[in-house]
């Protein structure tokens, strides 16, 4: 007998994921923003978290009742476990879980897209802040593991329930610049990989998503100058993306939906690249 049997009464729509429970860490953010009403759509509830807890809060209540917002470090255990009794208390046990904790650091970003000439070494790689490398990686890497050991208890011991992780195109080709970002979603599409293989006779999925390049506030700030034009770094990414611009959050949500509901219910352990072809694209 195969450890789990699929349901052959399932149906082509989302809903399955009516009345479920959803958390996503990274809450504050524009693209989980948009996983949140994506999940509010279908009649899933959604608890946010975020280290800044007032942002969180007020967008939680723009969502509307089946939204909450919890204040939670994802580096923290004792953060983690506290979140995750609020949404006890609040919305009951987690159904879903979204790592969308995450972003780069600018410390940890080099000036220089290559070292090419030596007397530039401190606006290289070696010029680097050890330190600053260690926050973006643990922000994105050690935050999903930790969230993910934390905020999971409920679907073991259920034994049903869904990981999401969100990775990057920077997994599977590094940007220049950002050793510590690419490092750490590498990382984190890698450890997919394990924790869906850990946790399937647990009935856990585990997979991710690899976004591309979506204007959220942070990259339109590095996209375009004062003048709203693009910059000749986005100018080479636009080039490089076979759709020829860059994504919406709300063309996540499609993936989200599909990884979270019954649709993909012989899936684990994948990372989906949404990123309008820059992947597949040789530039050429």
């Amino acid at each position: 007998m195969p450890l789990q049997e699929y349901n052959k009464e399932s149906h082509l729509n989302f809903d399955d994921l009516a009345g479920k429970t959803a958390v996503i860490t990274g809450g504050g953010g524009v693209l989980c923003r948009s996983f949140a009403e994506a999940f509010l759509a279908v009649g899933t509830s959604v608890a946010l978290l975020d280290i800044d807890g007032e942002k969180v809060a007020a967008a939680a209540a723009e969502l509307g009742s089946d939204a909450i917002g919890v204040e939670c470090d994802v580096l923290s255990p004792g953060s983690l476990e506290a979140a995750l009794q609020t949404v006890h208390d609040r919305l009951g046990p987690v159904d879903i879980l979204v790592n969308g904790a995450g972003g780069n650091v600018p410390a940890a970003t080099t000036e220089l897209e290559q070292l090419v000439n030596p007397a530039e070494l401190e606006k290289s790689f070696y010029g680097l802040d050890v330190k600053a490398f260690e926050r973006a990686f643990d922000l994105n890497f050690i935050g999903t593991v930790l969230a993910s050991q934390k905020l999971t208890v409920d679907m073991h011991e259920r034994r049903q329930g869904v990981i999401i992780n969100i990775s990057s195109m920077n997994a599977f080709k590094p940007l220049t610049r950002i050793p510590a970002y690419s490092a750490a979603k590498a990382s984190v599409s890698n450890f997919t990989e394990w924790l869906a293989v850990h946790l399937a006779p647990v009935g856990i999925r585990v997979n991710a998503i690899a976004p591309g390049f979506f204007l959220t506030e942070q990259l339109r700030f590095l996209a375009f100058d004062e003048q709203g034009n693009l910059t000749p770094r986005y100018e080479k990414v636009i080039g490089k993306t076979a759709m020829g611009r860059l994504g919406d959050p709300d063309e996540l949500q499609g993936t989200l939906l599909f990884l979270a509901s019954r649709l993909s219910s012989f899936i684990t352990g994948v990372v989906v690249p949404v990123d309008g072809g820059f992947n597949a694209s040789s530039g050429v």
